[in-house]
C-alpha cells in the first residue's frame, strides 16, 4: 500500500462517539499538536476534509490562477486556456503576458471572451500589464435547472429560425442564429461549472436538487446534447450562407413538420428531468422512434427534385434533425437511469 493511503479503524467511546486517529506524519508536516482543533467538512456522499482551524481561514489556492501568455498564442488557444479555468472553478483568473507585455489583440480576445461566452464574469483590472477577471454568479443566483431551461429555449428558437431563414432565403437571419451559438455555449459552460463545483459540496448538491455526484455525470450529458442542438441549427444557417439561394418549398414542408416532431419529442425529454418522471421519460424514448416516419416523407418529396446539389442539402438538412431526435432520446434515458436509482435508493 502506498505512504498515501492508510487504513484506520473506527472506534467507539462513551455513550455516543466515534473516534479515529489521524497519521502522525501528517500531524508532524501540519505543526499540530495535542490540544489543536481542525474543522471537518462532508464532500460529497462519502468522504470527509479534514483541515487544522489555523489554516482554515487561508485563502485557498484553488480560488485564483493565473495564465501566462506567450506572444505567438493565438486567439482559439487563449479562450481555451479561460474556458477551462472557469470551468475549474476558479473566482479570480488573471491573464499575463509571459514575454513583455500583452498585446491589444491578446486584450481584445479576453475581453470578447468574458462578455460573450463567460457568464457571470466581470473584468476588474485591465492594463498592458495584465487583466484580472472575477466570476462573480452564484449558485443560488441563477440554478442549474434555471440554465438549462434557457439554455433549451435558445436552442429550440435557433433551429426554428434556422428552418425560417431557409424557407425566406434571409441571410441575416440565417447569421442572428450562427451568433446566436454563443449564447448557447454560455449558458453550457456555466452549468459545466457549477457541476464541477458541486460534485465536490454536498450542501450544493442539495440545493440543485441532484441525487448524488454520480448524477452530475448524467446532468453534464444532458447540457451537452442540448449544445448540440444549437450545433444543428447552426449547420443548417450556414448552408444558407453557403448557398444563397432556398430550398424548394416543396420540400421544406415535410422538413417543417419533421423539425417540429423533433422538438416536440426534446421539450418531452427535458420535462421528463425537471419532473424527474420515468414514465415520461419512457414514453419519450418510444416517440422519439417515430422520426422515421417523418423521415421517408422527406425522402418522398425529394423526388420531386432535380438538382443534385439540392438534393444533397435537403439530404443534410434532414440529418441535422434526425440527430436532433436521438439526442432527445438520449436525455430521457439518462433520466430514466436516474429516476431508477433513486427509487431503489428509497426501498
Amino acid at each position: 500500500m502506498g505512504s498515501s493511503e492508510e487504513i484506520r479503524k473506527i472506534q467507539f467511546t462513551g455513550k455516543s462517539s466515534y473516534i479515529v486517529s489521524l497519521p502522525k506524519q501528517w500531524i508532524i508536516d501540519m505543526g499540530l499538536k495535542q490540544g489543536d482543533q481542525v474543522t471537518v467538512v462532508r464532500q460529497g456522499v462519502s468522504n470527509l476534509q479534514i483541515v487544522p482551524l489555523k489554516h482554515h481561514n487561508k485563502p485557498v489556492d484553488i480560488e485564483e490562477a493565473t495564465i501566462e501568455i506567450k506572444p505567438e498564442d493565438e486567439d482559439s488557444t487563449i479562450v481555451r486556456k479561460l474556458i477551462s479555468l472557469y470551468l475549474f472553478g476558479f473566482t479570480i483568473i488573471n491573464i499575463k503576458s509571459k514575454v513583455g507585455r500583452l498585446k491589444p489583440s491578446q486584450r481584445n480576445i479576453v475581453k470578447d471572451a468574458v462578455k460573450g461566452i463567460l457568464m457571470g464574469t466581470e473584468i476588474t483590472a485591465d492594463s498592458v500589464e495584465g487583466i484580472t477577471i472575477q466570476v462573480l454568479i452564484n449558485l443560488f443566483e441563477l440554478s442549474v435547472d434555471g440554465a438549462l431551461k434557457r439554455m433549451l429555449i435558445i436552442a429550440k428558437s435557433m433551429q426554428n429560425d434556422a428552418l425560417l431563414a431557409q424557407e425566406e432565403a434571409n441571410i441575416e437571419l440565417a447569421k442572428e442564429v450562427i451568433n446566436s451559438d454563443d449564447e448557447v455555449d454560455r449558458f453550457s459552460f456555466y452549468i459545466m461549472r457549477q457541476l464541477k463545483i458541486a460534485i465536490q459540496n454536498e450542501h450544493m448538491l442539495n440545493e440543485m436538487g441532484i441525487g448524488s455526484p454520480y448524477h452530475c455525470l448524467g446532468y453534464r450529458l444532458i447540457v451537452k446534447n442540448i449544445e448540440r442542438v444549437g450545433d444543428h441549427a447552426t449547420e443548417i444557417a450556414k448552408d444558407l450562407l453557403e448557398y444563397k439561394k432556398p430550398i424548394k418549398k416543396s420540400v421544406l414542408e415535410p422538413i417543417h413538420e419533421m423539425n417540429a416532431f423533433t422538438l416536440s419529442v426534446l421539450d418531452e425529454a427535458c420535462l421528463s428531468l425537471f419532473m424527474k418522471d420515468s414514465n415520461r421519460a419512457e414514453k419519450t424514448v418510444r416517440k422519439s422512434t417515430e422520426i422515421s416516419k417523418y423521415e421517408k416523407k422527406v425522402q418522398e418529396s425529394m423526388k420531386t427534385l432535380r438538382d443534385a446539389e439540392e438534393i444533397y442539402r435537403v439530404r443534410r438538412m434532414s440529418e441535422n434533425i434526425r440527430r436532433i431526435s436521438e439526442y432527445s432520446s438520449d436525455i430521457a434515458e439518462i433520466v430514466l437511469d436516474v429516476t431508477i436509482e433513486n427509487t431503489l435508493r428509497k426501498q
